[in-house]
């Protein structure tokens, strides 16, 4: 379960084998098991099934040689991989980073089950998924500090974009949303905008339990809920004529 008590040390959930990733990997603390044992068999992985496996190492290795070439080859020795070899996995940095984010992506699904999330009432849900998440990071802040400068940069703008937007997409479907109107946009616009600035006041938080990252992000939630609850009051209204439908239709039809 995720630890949200603001004195304990530890943020989010213990320790857990993403074993969909890389069952020989402690995929929160980063800790080596015994990558000997599997270096064998790794060596006759494809590109595409190296690339998840030194995704998870990565950033360990990020945050002191920067995202690039020779984080690879750290992350590929670390793994028993042939450095040569892993360097052809990744086009380049920011590739690194999305498949980082995909390795994020996968942990909190695993941390946070759909049975598990059935339990929680919304505002709960989004809470843990995204606290589920910054569990998975938050040994490798220094990583993440230098993804989100590399993603900053004006050339990468789109990508940035389309990894928010991802992210945001993905926890609102472990939450339970089927939203396919314009909810489906705004809900993921919302969270995605929260989400990100909830990283940028994380990575420089050094508070105990990361207390300050949590009520920032406390803040951000119960300001969506209620939005969501005043557009939810607006659109069913029968007194107010507003069709939102019609109202975007209007935009990309102006009328004459």
């Amino acid at each position: 379960k995720l630890c949200h008590d603001p004195k304990s040390p530890t943020f989010g959930p213990p320790p857990i084998d993403l074993t969909i990733v890389a069952p020989h990997v402690d995929v929160v603390t980063g800790f080596e098991k015994d990558v000997r044992a599997v270096a064998e068999t790794i060596q006759d992985y494809t590109l595409d099934e190296l690339r998840p496996l030194l995704a998870v190492e990565l950033p360990r290795h990020a945050g002191f040689d920067g995202w690039g070439e020779k984080a690879v080859e750290n992350a590929a020795l670390a793994l028993g991989i042939n450095p040569t070899v892993a360097t052809l996995a990744f086009a380049n940095k920011t590739a690194m980073i999305d498949a980082w984010f995909s390795a994020v992506d996968a942990s909190m699904s695993t941390t946070l089950p759909p049975e598990m999330l059935a339990t929680m009432k919304i505002r709960a849900r989004i809470t843990a998924l995204v606290e589920a998440r910054l569990a998975y990071v938050a040994p490798n802040r220094e990583a993440l500090r230098r993804a989100l400068a590399i993603l900053a940069m004006p050339q990468n703008i789109r990508l940035a974009g389309r990894l928010g937007w991802r992210a945001a997409d993905i926890m609102w479907r472990a939450a339970g949303d089927t939203a396919t109107d314009y909810n489906h946009y705004s809900k993921r616009a919302i969270l995605g905008s929260v989400y990100a600035a909830t990283l940028t006041v994380f990575i420089d938080d050094e508070s105990e339990g990361y207390t300050d990252t949590r009520a920032f992000l406390a803040r951000r939630i119960e300001e969506i809920m209620k939005f969501e609850k005043i557009k939810a009051q607006v659109t069913k209204a029968p007194t107010i004529g507003f069709s939102m439908s019609r109202f975007l239709g209007q935009l990309r039809y102006p009328a004459g």
